[in-house]
C-alpha cells in the first residue's frame, strides 16, 4: 500500500500538470503584457490618425481659399500657397507615423493572439491531463482499499503480539516492518548477513520469528533465502 501511495503521488500526470501550471502563469503575464502594449498602441495610433486629420483638414480649408480667390495680396497668396505646401510635407510625415504604428499596432495583436491560442491550448491540455490523473488516482485508491480489507483479513488471523510488533517496526523503518531474506541479504537494509547469522537463521524454528540483526526488520524465510 505505501507503494501504491507513492506511486499515485508520482503520477507522470502530476509533473506534468506541475509545468502546465508553470507555463499557464507565464502565459498570463505575457497576456496582461500583451494586451497592455496593445491599449497603449492603439491610444498612440488614434492620436496620430488624429493629427494627420488635423492637418488634411486644415490644408483642405486653405486650398478652398485659394481656389475662390479668397486672398488677394500677393504676400497674403505666397505665405497661403507656402502653407498649403508646408501642411503636405506635414502630413505625408504623420502618414508615415501612423502607418509605422499599425504595423506595431498589428505585430502586438499577432502575437496577443498566438499567446491567446497557447493559453488555450495548455487548458485544455490541463483538463485531459487532470482527468487521467483523476482516473488512475481513483483505480489506485481501490487498489489500496482492496488491498487493505484483504490485509486486515489477514491480519485477523496472525497472533496480536507479532502483529504489534510488525506494527511498531513498520512505524520507526519508513512503513516497512517485514523484509524477506534473499540469498542471504535483508531485502529491508540491503545487507548481507554474516555466516554466524545465517547459522543461527538456519537453525531456527520454523514459527521462530526471525530480525534482522541490522534493521531489526521482521525477517520472511523463502526458498530463495539461501538457508
Amino acid at each position: 500500500m505505501d507503494q501504491l501511495a507513492h506511486r499515485r503521488a508520482t503520477l507522470p500526470e502530476h509533473a506534468a500538470l506541475h509545468e502546465l501550471e508553470k507555463t499557464l502563469t507565464e502565459l498570463a503575464d505575457q497576456l496582461v503584457a500583451a494586451e497592455t502594449e496593445q491599449s497603449d498602441v492603439s491610444r498612440e495610433l488614434s492620436k496620430a490618425e488624429g493629427d494627420v486629420e488635423q492637418v488634411r483638414s486644415r490644408a483642405v480649408r486653405d486650398q478652398q481659399r485659394l481656389d475662390a480667390g479668397q486672398v488677394s495680396s500677393p504676400k497674403e497668396l505666397e505665405g497661403l500657397q507656402h502653407e498649403i505646401a508646408t501642411l503636405g510635407r506635414r502630413q505625408s510625415d504623420l502618414e508615415d507615423v501612423v502607418l509605422e504604428i499599425m504595423e506595431r499596432l498589428e505585430a502586438v495583436q499577432t502575437r496577443l493572439s498566438e499567446l491567446t491560442t497557447q493559453r488555450d491550448e495548455a487548458r485544455a491540455e490541463t483538463v485531459e491531463l487532470t482527468a487521467r490523473r483523476d482516473a488512475t488516482t481513483g483505480e489506485i485508491d481501490a487498489e489500496v482499499g482492496g488491498l487493505r480489507a484483504q490485509r486486515e483479513t489477514q491480519a485477523a488471523q496472525l497472533d496480536l503480539e507479532l502483529t504489534a510488533l510488525y506494527e511498531k517496526i513498520r512505524a520507526q523503518q519508513a512503513g516497512i516492518g517485514a523484509a524477506e531474506l534473499r540469498q542471504r541479504r535483508c531485502t529491508g537494509c540491503r545487507l548481507e548477513l554474516n555466516n554466524v547469522e545465517i547459522g543461527r537463521l538456519r537453525s531456527a524454528e520454523e514459527d521462530e520469528v526471525l530480525r534482522c540483526e541490522e534493521c531489526r526488520r521482521i525477517l520472511v524465510r523463502t526458498p530463495e533465502s539461501g538457508l
